[in-house]
């Protein structure tokens, strides 16, 4: 049987050194790729495409979901697993309209992340019980859950860029949208969330934990 190929994009040595030892040592894994940037994640990728990557959502270059993005885009049959130190409750829902397989807290157990990475590999979502029951519940339906939550994904992908300072020029280059739409959409995201400027963005997103 072949061995299930892993690429692992975190900018921290030490989080990294974690997952390769307990993924190490799981007989049927085998880490292909080991990256801290989500340009060289992208270009791991195209040079050998794994059957999951797994993926923080803060890195300095560019964001998770810029990277999850375009590897739902180009490359449509790599299960993308989140890993994040961020609240489940906080980024899950979005996560997972974004396009990701599953989502998974950095302070997830061994036992729970490799049951998540073979859980994606076989073409299944995952998710851990807090997120699995406000699905259940419906509050991403339903509009009860935290005010990102009634984001469409690109709105929610506007909005993390604004509340991180970047401007609609360039978050316009990025999704090769034009300037009057991304600020289209930033009226939106405004008028759903109930704030008047970026800097009401950025503070509720810090005070949220969606960013440090």
């Amino acid at each position: 049987m072949t061995d299930l190929s892993i690429v692992l994009v975190d900018d921290h040595q030490l989080v990294r050194t974690g997952l390769r030892q307990t993924i190490g040592a799981e007989p049927g894994l085998k880490i292909r790729a080991e990256c801290q940037l989500g340009r060289e994640a992208i270009a791991a990728l195209r040079i050998q495409p794994c059957d999951v990557l797994l993926l923080d959502l803060s890195l300095p270059d560019m964001s998770g979901l810029d990277v999850l993005r375009q590897v739902r885009q180009h490359h449509p049959k790599v299960a993308v697993l989140v890993i994040s130190g961020y609240p489940e409750s906080q980024f899950g829902i979005n996560v997972l309209r974004a396009g990701a397989s599953g989502f998974i807290s950095k302070g997830a157990d061994s036992a729970e992340l490799l049951r998540a990475i073979r859980t994606v590999a076989r073409g299944n979502r995952y998710v851990g019980q807090e997120l699995a029951e406000m699905l259940i519940n419906g509050l991403d339906e339903r509009n009860e859950g935290p005010l990102h939550s009634s984001l469409s994904e690109r709105e929610f992908h506007i909005f993390c860029n604004l509340a991180q300072g970047v401007s609609s020029t360039e978050i316009a280059q990025q999704l090769s949208l034009s300037v009057k739409t991304v600020s289209t959409y930033r009226s939106r995201v405004l008028q759903k969330m109930g704030f008047k400027t970026n800097a009401d963005l950025t503070a509720y997103a810090i005070k949220s934990g969606l960013i440090s």
